[in-house]
């Protein structure tokens, strides 16, 4: 329909109703921004931009609480309750009792993900490795005896031992680097936004190699609300680049895209909408500097959040309705010869403002 209008429609007459829409705008969002409530009337009724991110954030909350009745290929609550616990045993000085507000949830978490064979791996070994150190020091209140009790039963009835590797410990244990601040300078340097690739495929197994270094970036409560769609058939890259709108010139050329995906349901409020874009971003510029030490570049695309683009990669990537795409990443092999844009950036002088 736009494009008919473009067509019938004089371009001087198409510039002026811009005009007019945008200084109506400007007008109208003069009057709404005063309180909270004609904030929220003007994204209810003017302006429909927030609309999927409310669907997803209520959508997000019932994934969120069926995932406290089927455990999947991880729970939730689970990894933050376990991460909680950590930062009491961790605490100077240590309280005698802590965590029993949520202790007896936790380990209602810990029998369902046993129940369900849903305890695999390291992230397995994790849960019952800080539970059985918890029960080990903590001492008694109602709560937590109820939870030990339960703990316990359940630990001998499915023949669960703990190992104690996976539990807090000290900084001095730390593995230094030898990385000198000026060779850190000269990796951040070179991990520069490439966007022209030389015609060579992307081993998977570099990317899961980086991505598992990656995972080794902070996240709130240990969540890490977020996976990684990998796509590398040469048709559905271009297609998925183009959804991004900003890499009309380069898309043919890529060989390799990675949309970062936040995932919704891993909160039950609405407080922590965003989260998935901090630990997301995190992560993500964690990639591209290991992805750098492999050999491949990479161009972090941003992601535009408007309707039309959003449908045509939810389609593309069948994603779910709690799901928010936070970028784009373009993975290759850099052509030699191809243009890097400056990109002057920022110095401290213009980035640091000490509060007094």
């Amino acid at each position: 329909m736009k494009k008919l209008f473009k067509k019938i429609v004089p371009i001087t007459t198409v510039i002026k109703i811009k005009k007019l829409i945008d200084t109506t705008d400007r007008l109208a969002i003069l009057f709404f921004s005063k309180t909270k409530l004609t904030s929220s009337f003007y994204y209810l009724i003017v302006n429909k931009s927030f609309m999927r991110e409310h669907q997803s954030v209520l959508k997000g909350r019932i994934k969120y609480y069926k995932s406290l009745e089927k455990a999947e290929d991880s729970c939730v609550l689970l990894r933050r309750n376990i991460h909680r616990i950590e930062k009491g045993l961790i605490m100077q000085p240590r309280r005698n009792v802590f965590g029993d507000a949520f202790i007896g949830e936790t380990v209602d978490a810990f029998s369902l993900a046993v129940e369900q064979s849903a305890l695999k791996g390291s992230e397995g070994n994790w849960f019952t490795d800080v539970l059985s150190e918890y029960f080990e020091i903590v001492s008694s209140s109602t709560e937590i005896d109820l939870a030990r009790e339960k703990y316990i039963r359940i630990c001998k009835d499915n023949k669960i031992i703990s190992q104690f590797e996976s539990i807090p410990y000290v900084h001095e244990s730390i593995k230094k680097t030898d990385i000198s601040f000026e060779q850190l300078k000269v990796l951040f340097k070179q991990r520069r936004s490439v966007r022209w690739y030389t015609d060579k495929a992307v081993d998977i197994s570099l990317i899961n190699k980086a991505v598992n270094i990656a995972s080794e970036a902070p996240s709130a409560c240990n969540r890490q609300p977020f996976k990684f769609h990998i796509v590398m058939n040469k048709e559905k890259v271009k297609e998925v680049a183009d959804c991004a709108m900003g890499t009309v010139g380069f898309s043919h050329n890529l060989q390799t895209i990675i949309a970062v995906v936040g995932d919704l349901s891993s909160y039950p409020a609405e407080r922590d909408r965003h989260v998935i874009y901090i630990d997301g971003s995190l992560v993500t510029m964690q990639l591209m500097l290991a992805l750098e030490t492999l050999g491949l570049s990479t161009c972090a695309i941003n992601w535009p959040d408007i309707e039309s683009r959003e449908k045509m990669l939810d389609r593309l990537l069948d994603l779910n309705k709690y799901e928010r795409t936070i970028m784009l990443l373009a993975v290759g092999y850099a052509d030699s010869q191809g243009g890097i844009p400056y990109s002057q950036k920022k110095t401290c002088k213009d980035l640091i403002r000490v509060v007094k």
